[in-house]
């Protein structure tokens, strides 16, 4: 999970809208009606399939440099970064259940306390792999 930048290929249609692709990667194609929404839907692109490059273990590739990439008539190339972990955190924030062993005095005593174990247990991990 971390944060990328790609290149993107812009191409302006005949409609007046842009297609999107990120020639790096398979299958990370997208557009938009306007300029605007095709650099939105590419940053959303970008994205969802990085997490799944993440979540499949698939090797990430490399970004080509900007000089390596041609463009055609009416297009261009514009950086789009994404953030797999803000967007895993976005759309992948199904609760999950997990089961834990503690002594029974120290349950008594934070039950006493009032603490609420899933909070506690999720800003422990928040701290301990180091996500904010």
């Amino acid at each position: 999970m971390a944060k990328y930048i790609y290149p993107a290929v812009f191409t302006k249609e005949q409609d007046g809208g842009y297609s999107v692709v990120f020639k790096d990667l398979d299958s990370c194609y997208t557009c938009g009606d306007t300029l605007e929404q095709a650099m939105d839907m590419a940053e959303d692109c970008l994205a969802l399939v990085l997490y799944g490059y993440e979540t499949d273990n698939k090797e990430i590739p490399v970004p080509s440099p900007l000089e390596s990439i041609q463009t055609g008539h009416d297009e261009f190339i514009s950086l789009i970064k994404c953030d797999t972990l803000a967007y895993r955190k976005k759309f992948s924030n199904k609760a999950v259940k997990k089961t834990l062993t503690i002594p029974e005095w120290m349950n008594d005593e934070a039950m006493r306390a009032g603490i609420n174990f899933s909070q506690l247990l999720q800003d422990a991990l928040v701290q301990k792999i180091g996500m904010h």
